[in-house]
């Protein structure tokens, strides 16, 4: 994994404990620089149109920010990054292979039929998932205060994440035994 890449995870963890931490005691300008610089990193991180679609609007956000001097679109980027991500899930569920399935076939190769089957529901799941999350990132932003948004945006929501995960890994396992896979 390249350092931008590295550098790009560790600043989109620490990005609303960031600006929660900064919104008293830093220009919004700065903060302003910094979603500036994380869409940047996305941008030349990327080979995926929707994640430069995304870096383009989050910059969008960020000039709005400096420009009116606002907090606001800084709070908005999380639920932009749940609506690209489920636009890429929801995108191969109608134009497949599914996303889970891609990464399935990255660690197995072939898949058997219900393995598909099972990708597909899976990747169904994460939309899902990616809805409630972009509701309640975009919920947070526009009606709650500001440490509401960072506790939500920069802690619940990645325990959500891996809860899911853990969830989906444990059925996964359930479902390798019972399909002989």
């Amino acid at each position: 994994m390249s350092l931008r890449r590295i550098l790009f995870i560790l600043l989109n963890l620490a990005y609303p404990p960031l600006v929660y931490l900064g919104y008293r005691s830093v220009a919004t300008s700065r903060l302003a620089l910094l979603l500036a610089a994380l869409a940047l990193l996305r941008a030349l991180s990327s080979r995926e149109k929707i994640w430069r679609i995304t870096a383009g609007l989050a910059m969008v956000l960020a000039l709005v920010s400096l420009l009116a001097d606002q907090f606001l679109p800084l709070k908005l980027y999380p639920a932009l990054v749940s609506a690209a991500f489920l636009t890429l899930f929801g995108a191969s569920l109608l134009y497949p292979p599914s996303m889970v399935e891609r990464i399935a076939r990255l660690q197995e190769g072939e898949l058997p039929p219900q393995a598909v089957r099972y990708t597909r529901r899976v990747t169904q799941v994460w939309c899902g998932f990616f809805v409630l999350n972009g509701s309640l990132a975009l919920f947070t932003a526009l009606w709650s205060d500001n440490a509401l948004w960072a506790l939500y945006n920069g802690l619940i929501a990645y325990l959500m994440m891996a809860a899911l995960f853990g969830a989906e890994w444990l059925v996964r396992q359930q479902w390798k035994r019972r399909n002989a896979c």
